[in-house]
């Protein structure tokens, strides 16, 4: 059975009485960590020691998916000059195991995929996680720092608007120009390892 929806969450500078606020606000029961690396100097409330314990203290389980699903992959073969593609993520081992887990989990909790970035378009849990996650029936929804609930069809609009693709195409579908503003993103927010793109490692 496909789980109805996955919602996401970005901790951006929040304190972390604000985050649960507004997972308790949309009834989230689990929280999944999609950060490749869960610590910050600018905001060590959400290393991941510290999120976890203030989470289950709220009543929210945790669970840490870094390693699957993070945008920072340890596999050489997903870069190109350095890049991460996400194209090559996606079809990873670990990535469908990631995904695997968050469907299943899906069916018995109301689950929050959470990473950095406040503005979900800026993040690879939109442009990469809930796009697989939309691909597979999921319905995703992004919770916003004022509360609200965008759609992720919605948020796929504003990608488009963001880089003047929304206007119908004579010669492109829909499903074209999102695809382009997808890429178009991607190339902005992608992981660089530079020193794969340094010495030349990097799959090309």
């Amino acid at each position: 059975m496909t789980p109805s929806t996955v919602l996401t969450i970005g901790h951006s500078t929040h304190d972390l009485p604000t985050l649960v606020r507004l997972l308790r606000q949309h009834e989230v029961t689990a929280v999944a960590d999609v950060r490749s690396l869960p610590v910050s100097r600018f905001t060590p409330q959400f290393n991941r020691g510290s999120v976890e314990r203030g989470l289950r203290e709220a009543g929210i389980k945790y669970v840490f998916l870094g390693k699957e699903l993070g945008a920072r992959t340890e596999d050489s073969t997903c870069y190109v000059d350095g890049r991460v593609q996400y194209g090559r993520l996606a079809q990873t081992s670990e990535f469908v195991s990631g995904i695997e887990r968050l469907v299943r989990g899906a069916q018995t909790e109301r689950i929050a995929v959470m990473c950095t970035e406040g503005e979900p378009l800026d993040c690879h849990r939109t442009v990469l996680v809930a796009r697989v996650l939309t691909d597979r029936g999921v319905t995703v929804g992004h919770i916003h720092s004022d509360g609200r609930v965008e759609s992720h069809t919605s948020a796929m609009e504003r990608l488009m608007v963001r880089f003047g693709l929304a206007e119908d195409d004579l010669f492109r579908t829909p499903a074209e120009r999102l695809e382009e503003a997808l890429s178009r993103q991607e190339h902005r927010i992608a992981y660089v390892n530079e020193e794969l793109r340094a010495d030349g490692t990097a799959e090309v």
